[in-house]
């Protein structure tokens, strides 16, 4: 377990080692929740949450459809371009 302590202007450092293991880069917002274990800290959300019924349309394809086969392959690719980029 890895301490840290809070400075005179309010701030706690995460350890290096949370951050990295997190992917937290600097100037990721947090949200701050009081429990009754402690503080909880989580990344905020960038979006609010939605239903597929609510975005369901809102962005219309005029070429021609995919097969399910080459939704599959383009998912693949970009999961692997992410992960070589370490973000996996």
């Amino acid at each position: 377990m890895e301490t840290t302590r809070l400075s005179t202007k309010g701030q706690i450092v995460l350890p290096k080692s949370i951050r990295e293991a997190r992917r937290w880069a600097a100037g990721t917002e947090f949200t701050v929740e009081e429990t009754r274990e402690g503080i909880l800290l989580r990344p905020a959300r960038r979006l609010p949450r939605t239903t597929l019924d609510q975005v369901a349309g809102c962005l219309r394809w005029t070429g021609k459809p995919k097969t399910l086969a080459q939704m599959d392959q383009a998912i693949a690719r970009e999961v692997k371009r992410r992960h070589d980029l370490g973000r996996y």
